[in-house]
Order: C-alpha cells, then structure tokens, then sequence
C-alpha cells in the first residue's frame, strides 16, 4: 500500500511539471508563429484548463462529512452551497472588491496547498518532513508567483477589458510596485532553496516563475490551476476517499486515482450550464462572456473549497 500512495504522489509531482512544461513550449511556438497569440484564443485555452481544473474540488463533500450521518452530511452540503452563493454574488456585485479579497485568498491557498502536498509526500516516502520555515519559503512565492504576476502583466488589460472592463485597475497605482516585490520575493526564494539544497522545491519556483512570465497572462493562470494545482491536490485527495483507497490496497495506484477524478466529474457540465443561466438571467452582470461566468463560479466555490481543504493543510505542517 505504502509503494502505490508513492506512485500517486510522484506521479502528481511528475505530471504536473509536465503539463507546465509542454504549455509553456506550446506558447512558445504559438508565439514564434503568430508572434501575439489571438485574444480569443487565449480565451478559448484558458476556458478548457480552467474546466479541466474543476473536477478537483469538486468532491469536498466526500472527504469531509462521514455519510454515516446524513443530517450532517446535508448540512454540509447546503452550508457549502450557501457559502458559495453569497461569494459569487459579492464578487459578481463588487467586482472590485471582490476580486481583491480572492486573489488573496486564492494565493494563499494555493501556496499552502502546494507545500502541503509536499510535505504529505515525504509521510509516505518515510522521511522527515521539511523545515517549516522550507515551507514557509516555498509556500508564499509557489502561491503569489501564478496568481499575481499574471495579474499584474501588463497584456493582462486587454483580456480585463474583454473579461470584466471593472478590473482593469484592481490593483490601482500599486500594481508594478506589486509585480516587482513578487518578483523579488520569488528570485530570493529560489535562490535561498538553492542555497539550502532543496533543489526540487527551488525547481518548481522556477516552472511557476516562467509560466507566469512568459506565457499570456490569461493561459499562464489557467494552465497553473488545470495543470498543476489540480493535478496534486487530486493526489492529496487518494487517501482521504475509500474508493481510493481500496484501489491502493489492491495495488492499483492508477486506478485510485481515477477514483479521485471521476465523482467530480459531473462539476465540468454543472460550471457549463450554471454559467450560461448566469448570462440569461443576469446580462447586466455577467455580459456575454462565458469565461467570466466561469471564473466567478470558481471563485465563488474557491471559499468555502479552502475553508474544507485549510484544515488537511494545516495537518500537513504539524511534525
């Protein structure tokens, strides 16, 4: 069992990498052919990886409430619901706002979900957990270098203005000064890891260093979220599922995490028609765009997602 927990963990690890890799030579040779990648194609890509990235969350009810007790189990999910309803209206009313509080939010999570992922891999290699300060280095960058530096590229206002033209000044004068502290932040973090010999935490500052600087800023989040945050959130997710587990126990790690994939599978065409009932019902705030539509469904179950997964987090850090 504990040789079948290892694969799903170093194949999360592997793939990951990969799938940051081969976007970002995709892009490249995008860029080489058409030197300015259409807007609409940009869209177009992040909507499939945005999509991609969903099924990943999508199962919180499962690993949280024992369905022993079905009171708490529906509690649970209508809570959930609520939660995610009341943020996609704040963020879909206050745009502004709203997007600020998430990106935050988002980074964080994303960060601390990532060195989590980590130091749960070194439980099942059976070796010492990382330092916190390790942690501490590498969780602040993996999670602001994806999500800020794309924000505040400067191609990222014509994808605002055709997304939602509210958030072009999100982060009003303070938007380079914002860019260059990430910035420093990750080169002095990868730097540091280097120093230190931990080259594989250093390695993965790096990938999300050039993803965010290279790619488009709309296909570089989006590759991030579908590609790599989902891809090892869905290994953390194996041995807190029975389904899974039962597939490890057989030996069957490829199997385990389909397990982990497939219930949440149904969120990718639930996103697709809560969106589109989005636009018809509410013009006025959600426009036409279908990307913008997903992105606050997203953001909106974003919340509660990180409420359910902060305490795994936190568990991850304890020696």
């Amino acid at each position: 069992m504990p040789n079948s927990l290892i694969f799903v963990y170093k194949w999360a690890r592997q793939w990951s990498r990969i799938g940051l890799l081969a976007s970002l030579g995709v892009v490249v040779a995008a860029q080489s052919i058409l030197v300015d990648i259409p807007l609409s194609l940009q869209l177009g890509i992040a909507l499939v990886a945005l999509l991609i990235g969903i099924p990943h969350g999508a199962i919180d009810h499962l690993i949280t409430i024992p369905r022993t007790s079905r009171r708490k189990f529906i509690a649970y999910i209508v809570g959930y619901i609520l939660i995610a309803i009341l943020a996609g209206w704040a963020i879909a009313s206050w745009n502004l706002l709203g997007f600020q509080i998430v990106v935050l939010m988002s980074a964080l999570h994303f960060g601390f979900g990532d060195a989590a992922y980590r130091n749960e891999e070194t439980v099942y290699l059976k070796e010492d957990k990382f330092p916190l300060w390790v942690e501490g280095a590498y969780a602040i960058p993996a999670g602001f270098l994806p999500v800020v530096l794309p924000l505040t590229d400067a191609r990222t206002l014509d994808a605002l203005e055709r997304i939602q033209p509210t958030l072009i000044n999100w982060a009003g004068d303070s938007s380079d000064a914002i860019r260059s502290y990430t910035m420093v932040l990750g080169v002095a973090s990868i730097l540091l890891l280097i120093v230190t010999r931990y080259y594989s935490h250093a390695l993965d500052l790096g990938l999300l260093f050039l993803l965010a600087v290279i790619a488009p800023p709309l296909i570089a989040f989006a590759v991030y979220f579908g590609f790599w945050h989902a891809i090892r959130h869905t290994a953390r997710l194996v041995p807190k599922l029975d389904s899974a587990m039962r597939e490890i126990e057989k030996g069957n790690p490829k199997r385990a995490i389909a397990a982990a994939v497939i219930p949440g599978l149904y969120a990718i065409a639930g996103t697709f028609a809560l969106a589109a009932a989005l636009m018809i019902a509410s013009p006025d705030k959600f426009s036409s765009s279908m990307l913008w539509s997903t992105l606050v469904i997203i953001w909106a179950l974003t919340v509660p997602h990180m409420a359910t997964t902060s305490r795994f987090d936190f568990a991850a850090f304890k020696k």
